[in-house]
């Protein structure tokens, strides 16, 4: 029997092929991983269910969601900073100041920092339709409001000729400093942008979990 010798494929030629071959295979390799990665939701997620034989399952029980947010805890989402000069005194109403008052002026730099109290989350606070979820979270609240002493300083201080500095002057001021510093981070509205931002972090984290809605109430 006599072999066509064109039908026949040389060893040179099949060597030659042969990398282009392992390379088409990668690529498709690959090309299938990222479909099946990205594959979750809508058709994308029916025909990652076709061709690989799974679907999208998510845990939406109410007690599990819950669980997952409560896990942040306090949840700061805002610093507000502040700087400004704060004034105490001590006075006597029938001797004038020079002889028995205590002036101080104090220069202060102070911090509030609000957020969401998460662990105060309840198990009710979460209503799940599919792949819906409505939640209600706490109330924001501020959590720290402090002076920072590496940028607050005495910046004058005047005592009479009579009487010595009264040492709780100091302290009375930083409270009074601390005091307006609060008022001040509430009047710009620290709370709504705690609670805006406290949304924000459990939306981002509630749709990584596979919720297409999230809505708070």
């Amino acid at each position: 029997m006599r072999m066509n010798k064109s039908s026949v494929m040389s060893p040179e030629r099949r060597r030659s092929c042969f990398p282009a071959l392992v390379a088409g295979i990668l690529l498709g390799v690959v090309g299938f991983a990222i479909f099946a990665r990205k594959a979750k939701t809508g058709v994308w997620d029916h025909l990652a269910a076709i061709v690989t034989g799974r679907s999208l399952t998510i845990d939406t029980s109410q007690l599990t969601v819950a669980n997952k947010i409560q896990r942040l805890q306090r949840l700061e989402t805002v610093t507000y900073s502040l700087d400004k000069i704060v004034e105490g005194e001590r006075q006597s109403p029938i001797l004038p100041n020079f002889l028995v008052g205590d002036k101080l002026l104090l220069v202060v730099h102070g911090e509030v920092i609000a957020g969401v109290d998460l662990g105060q989350l309840k198990t009710d606070d979460i209503q799940v339709h599919a792949r819906s979820v409505q939640v209600h979270l706490p109330p924001p609240q501020i959590f720290v409001t402090a002076l920072d002493n590496s940028k607050t300083r005495v910046y004058s201080r005047t005592t009479g000729l009579l009487v010595p500095e009264d040492p709780n002057l100091e302290s009375e001021v930083r409270a009074k400093a601390q005091e307006q510093i609060q008022q001040a981070a509430l009047a710009d509205g620290i709370l709504a942008t705690a609670s805006k931002n406290a949304q924000a972090t459990v939306m981002s984290m509630l749709l990584g979990l596979g919720f297409e809605r999230v809505t708070f109430d």
